[in-house]
């Protein structure tokens, strides 16, 4: 499993695009791409914070993500309104 854990400080003034932007980006992913198996969006309770955490089946998995045309709209759209991000891969060790 390839993980994904991604931290978006957002601006304040847009975080209520940011949030719907992400969810529905979310949900999209969830629902049209095979390999993306878990796609948590959570939110900092007091600052404009999102943290994602993102679950795919394999590293090619994630790349066809990154080349869906819903990622590429909602990463277009949300570059403005983010102050911050941070992305970090992970494989999912087997217990």
């Amino acid at each position: 499993m390839f993980i994904i854990a991604a931290t978006f400080t957002i601006y304040e003034a847009c975080a209520d695009e940011f949030r719907r932007a992400i969810l529905e980006n979310a949900a999209t992913s969830m629902r049209d791409e095979e390999g993306c198996l878990t796609f948590d969006v959570c939110e900092a309770a007091a600052d404009p914070v999102f943290f994602l955490y993102e679950k795919y089946a394999s590293e090619d998995a994630f790349k066809l993500h990154l080349a869906s045309a819903h990622f590429l709209s909602f990463n277009r759209a949300s570059q403005p309104w983010v102050r911050e991000k941070k992305v970090e891969r992970y494989s999912l060790l087997n217990m």
